[in-house]
């Protein structure tokens, strides 16, 4: 279709383009001054929130300190064919690596490949004790410190820990390694335990997630339909544990459920149990998923009462009062409309659970601890924040995962926490 430009159109297009530039500009100042407002804001969460998230990302694969320390090394094993040992260039290239270096860089490294391979620490530290005084030729005297130097296996591991980036810590937390040919494969079953500390951790989640939602949909239901002092009574019995530390309520639990703690001795005193075999209710899995799911039923019930609460009661009388039966009237209507406070409870719960340290190394046994505990371990004891990273970054995953899946069956603009 033909466009007419007639002498009216040109002419009020000329006069209103003043006004729509002048418009275009008020519209740009107001949004950056609201930039600027929320400005601080986001500078903060930058901060405290999106840099240590990337800083502990990059953890997992930063691997700079070895080809920082062995910058010869590193030149001459790239040209190496892999096939036998090294010649004496590579070797040389070494020695002159661990003569310039300081005593705390080749420890540094010494222990990064101890990562790779137990004992190379020991081995490296030992060659680097001698070879700082040794004169070329260099490959007897790094085979006269230690003869596993004349073996290609561990010139194979040198070169993989040499790449400023690495995938060895992300591959270990998930069981997995890169064999000589760079080709990724499991480990040994005997060495194989973070898949199984990963899974335990879904399990205890994921169980002390249901049994948040058995024990916490009725009481919500209560306190929805309750009036007046009771749903506020209730209510304050729900926020109660928020007032008191998560140490101290783990603690109490302890003194319940030892052998001869609370539990035990009314069970004992009603007579379900014989006093001289009480029940093993701490240090173990059931000790877990009680005191955690004490802990947190109160971010099942609150997001479930919150939309309980909005749910109209004319809804049920007038399915009953069209002939539909109590329970026909909850499975049809008072439950689809109360699934985005289920849905919001669970996400959190669950993912909450998912990063849980303290309750389960006070109540859980050896083979109750979670992901957080090996993080724990391997950031405070062995030092190892390569390791740690990768685990954390695993149960980022997870959790973004979580966030999709929930954005994706329910919105993310219908979470109500409270």
């Amino acid at each position: 279709m033909a466009l007419m430009l007639t002498d009216d159109v040109i002419n009020n297009a000329i006069d209103t383009a003043p006004l729509a530039r002048r418009l275009r500009g008020l519209r740009r100042k107001g949004q950056m001054r609201a930039l600027l407002l929320v400005a601080p804001l986001m500078l903060f969460l930058l901060a405290i929130f999106i840099l240590p998230i990337g800083m502990l990302l990059i953890r997992s694969v930063d691997n700079r300190e070895v080809a920082r320390t062995l910058p010869n090394t590193v030149s001459m094993l790239s040209s190496w064919d892999g096939k036998g040992v090294p010649d004496e260039a590579v070797y040389a290239a070494l020695a002159t690596d661990m003569k310039a270096s300081s005593r705390e860089d080749v420890a540094e490294i010494a222990k990064r490949l101890n990562y790779y391979e137990t004992g190379m620490r020991s081995m490296l530290l030992k060659t680097a004790r001698t070879i700082r005084n040794a004169k070329a030729p260099y490959k007897d005297a790094f085979i006269a410190a230690d003869a596993q130097w004349a073996s290609p296996r561990y010139w194979h591991l040198l070169r993989q820990a040499m790449p400023e980036l690495t995938d060895f810590y992300l591959l270990a937390a998930l069981d997995m390694s890169r064999d000589e040919t760079g080709v990724i494969t499991t480990v040994a079953p005997e060495n194989a335990v973070h898949i199984d500390v990963l899974l335990r951790t879904f399990a205890v989640s994921a169980s002390v997630t249901l049994l948040c939602l058995l024990l916490g949909y009725p009481l919500a239901a209560l306190i929805a339909r309750s009036k007046g002092g009771i749903a506020n009574a209730l209510l304050i019995l729900v926020l109660l544990p928020f007032w008191t530390s998560l140490l101290v309520r783990t603690s109490a639990w302890v003194v319940l459920l030892q052998s001869r703690g609370v539990v035990n001795s009314a069970l004992a005193w009603l007579g379900v149990i014989d006093p001289s075999q009480p029940l093993e209710l701490i240090y173990n899995r059931i000790g877990v998923l009680i005191a955690m799911t004490h802990v947190l039923l109160p971010f099942m019930v609150l997001p479930i009462y919150s939309v309980m609460k909005s749910i109209p009661p004319v809804y049920l009388r007038a399915a009953s009062s069209l002939g539909a039966p109590p329970l026909s009237a909850f499975w049809r209507i008072y439950l689809p409309m109360s699934m985005p406070g289920v849905s919001a409870g669970g996400l959190l719960v669950f993912i909450l659970a998912l990063g849980y340290y303290i309750t389960p190394a006070l109540v859980g046994g050896p083979r109750d601890q979670m992901v957080s505990y090996y993080i724990a371990y391997y950031s405070n004891q062995v030092t190892n924040w390569g390791m740690a990273a990768a685990l954390s970054a695993i149960l980022l995953v997870a959790v973004l995962i979580l966030y999709a899946v929930y954005n994706r069956l329910v919105g993310i603009d219908r979470l109500r926490i409270g």
